[in-house]
């Protein structure tokens, strides 16, 4: 919690006392420490083996005893005997009984507990403890303006920019849902010493968003230990986690790991560039592509009928690139809504609703479209199906030679001293390899185009070739 520039229930725990917290709360260690590796002290600690680790020779290198999980349902069990927790999580209707709302609300009552001043809220638990020991993550949403403004062209500036608004409106309605209860308006709202600012908010987000992962069979939750170890993707990865028939979090060791050496787990090995470095910070060092990303599309402001399409649409407003073989393919269900209009078959009906209300219905040649994702499949099925494609490819064609030209016009500084080293570099290796993805992009695109405008069904329909004559009935 922030006040007059000090910082109250963030209080950091240093890492060489995680054993003691660990052994006397049931973690159990199996041939590993939690520590920085020698030589990287920057980087943070990680899990590092304290001897040679031999696959399928070692017992769980880590448990976590079930208790100890952030998850949402232990959050629920922990508000039964908490009843401020309770009133909080209660306040925030729907948000607070997500796994991310509940997650992000118990660690800001677990700071102010911490607060020295504050001595009649909440109830002490382990992780009040763990949190502690938690680093704060560099992620682009604590980036600088000057720094953010090195991201102009990528697709992680409107990923941030997006971000951040997200987390204004998770603030307010935090705020807005509890500065009714005594003890909220007393401790986080007082207009001269509230001890609740929007960025204990980034912060929390912040530790969630980097170290929660999804746990066969108890889903989505950060896992105390565990969440030090770091990624790495393939076959460098060296351990896998899962929870065991009791529901207790496990390590469990994938491949041998040399004394001294880091044990590593995947974070996904699907993930994007602009993903790693949104949500954890980084990139791995062997980085070769952007491997995915996500340009937004917009519906012409021509179009008229812009505003029903937008009314009725449930898909994503834009595609995503990603990697196939040696070249860079292409998937979305918007741009299919885009691309067809009235003409083609395309209608939209005013319904009234069971409540008196009035909704806008769309329909495809008289079949319901109540879901966008529909929409490629009915047009699979048409005669003019290549004439669509056509359009598609020609809408994403433009979208991502526009991106290109944005990243292309950006003249990237040389760092200055009041930009940091990783934000710099971070900026500079995505910059290159979404420029890299786009270009193959550009190329695929105009490969597809050009097979398409051979298609005797375009030809036909852009009026190139004759109609087939009809035969004659000798009748």
């Amino acid at each position: 919690m922030i006040r007059e520039g000090r910082t109250e229930g963030w209080l950091k725990r240093s890492v060489e006392t995680l054993p003691a917290w660990a052994e006397f709360h049931g973690v159990k260690f199996n041939g590993i420490r939690i520590g920085p590796m020698p030589g990287f002290e920057h980087y943070g600690s990680t899990v590092i083996a304290t001897r040679r680790l031999v696959a399928g020779q070692e017992d769980p290198l880590i448990v976590v005893p079930k208790e100890l999980i952030l998850s949402r349902q232990n959050i629920q069990e922990c508000s039964k005997s908490d009843q401020h927790l309770k009133e909080v999580l209660d306040a925030l209707g729907e948000f607070g009984h997500t796994t991310r709302g509940a997650v992000l609300i118990f660690m800001i009552m677990q700071a102010t507990i911490s607060c020295p001043d504050i001595k009649d809220v909440g109830v002490l638990n382990p992780l009040n403890e763990y949190i502690k020991f938690l680093p704060d993550e560099l992620l682009p949403t604590f980036y600088s303006d000057e720094e953010l403004e090195l991201l102009t062209g990528t697709t992680l500036r409107p990923a941030v920019r997006a971000k951040m608004n997200s987390l204004l409106r998770e603030f307010e309605l935090v705020r807005t849902a509890t500065e009714s209860i005594d003890w909220c308006s007393k401790y986080w709202w007082n207009e001269d010493n509230g001890l609740f600012t929007f960025e204990d908010w980034m912060r929390v987000d912040a530790m969630y968003r980097s170290r929660a992962l999804e746990f066969p069979g108890v889903g989505d939750c950060m896992m105390p230990v565990i969440d030090f170890a770091n990624h790495a993707s393939g076959d460098d990865t060296g351990a896998l986690y899962e929870a065991d028939s009791d529901g207790n979090g496990l390590l469990l060791l994938r491949r041998d790991i040399p004394e001294a050496g880091e044990v590593t787990i995947t974070y996904g090995d699907e993930k994007g560039a602009c993903e790693s470095i949104f949500s954890y910070g980084f990139l791995e060092h062997n980085t070769s592509s952007a491997k995915t990303m996500f340009l937004d599309l917009g519906i012409p402001d021509d179009d008229p009928l812009r505003p029903a399409k937008l009314a009725v649409n449930t898909a994503a407003p834009g595609f995503r690139l990603f990697d196939k073989d040696d070249g860079v393919d292409w998937e979305s269900d918007f741009v299919w809504l885009v691309a067809i209009n009235e003409e083609d078959g395309l209608d939209f009906k005013l319904k009234q609703t069971v409540d008196g209300g009035r909704e806008i219905s769309a329909q495809w040649k008289e079949k319901e479209l109540d879901d966008t994702s529909k929409l490629r499949g009915y047009l699979q099925g048409d005669p003019l199906w290549e004439v669509y494609q056509l359009r598609a490819v020609v809408l994403l064609q433009d979208r991502v030679e526009a991106q290109l030209h944005t990243l292309h016009d950006f003249d990237f500084p040389p760092r200055r001293a009041t930009v940091r080293e990783r934000p710099w570099q971070l900026a500079k290796r995505l910059r290159d390899l979404e420029s890299q993805m786009l270009q193959k992009a550009k190329e695929a695109l105009e490969e597809q185009k050009s097979a398409l405008l051979d298609s005797s069904v375009v030809q036909r329909y852009l009026g190139l070739i004759e109609e087939d004559e009809e035969p004659v009935d000798f009748t």
